[in-house]
């Protein structure tokens, strides 16, 4: 299930086999603590819950999306394994980074509305470093995005419309 309107756009179903394949040949899902933001559907975070994620906090601002989301993960039996947040990925990571409890993932997933430009990306990313250390970024865009200084850009691939980068921050030990 998808929410109405055209402020959610659903990864489709190839580019997300495609994109979990290839995280897969990095044994960057199984056991993954995953952050979703932007999550729309959840299609992201209930694919890498279905390939072996632990866990999966879904983070956004939209009521349909988040309607959606519930709706996905109690039809695909993930609810037990996931939260859903009311608030803006950027808000959120803002609060998450200067947060005592700082929580980490191993796997984070950014589907921003592709109109997001490169100031967005820019703070997401960056905010995103004190949240993966040792993990696996996923950024879809509609367009090449520019990451700041230390960051490795591991994979990129071009599905159409869509550019599936796999980012690796720095600091992060190399994946097997």
């Amino acid at each position: 299930m998808a929410p109405e309107g055209s402020e959610t756009r659903p990864t489709l179903d190839r580019v997300r086999e495609s994109m979990f394949n290839s995280l897969g040949s990095l044994d960057a899902v199984d056991g993954a603590r995953v952050l979703d933001l932007f999550a729309g559907s959840g299609a992201l975070g209930i694919e890498a819950l279905s390939r072996g994620a632990t866990s999966c906090v879904f983070v956004d601002h939209g009521r349909d999306a988040r309607k959606a989301i519930s709706t996905n993960l109690e039809t695909t039996g993930f609810l037990d394994r996931s939260s859903v947040v009311a608030q803006d990925a950027l808000a959120w990571l803002r609060d998450a980074s200067k947060s005592s409890t700082n929580p980490q993932f191993d796997l984070v997933l950014i589907d921003p509305p592709y109109a997001a430009d490169d100031e967005l990306w820019s703070e997401v990313l960056i905010l995103v470093t004190n949240l993966a250390a040792g993990g696996v970024v996923v950024a879809e865009s509609a367009r090449e995005i520019t990451v700041p200084a230390g960051w490795d850009t591991r994979k990129e691939k071009r599905y159409g419309g869509t550019l599936v980068s796999v980012l690796q921050p720095p600091d992060s030990p190399e994946s097997p």
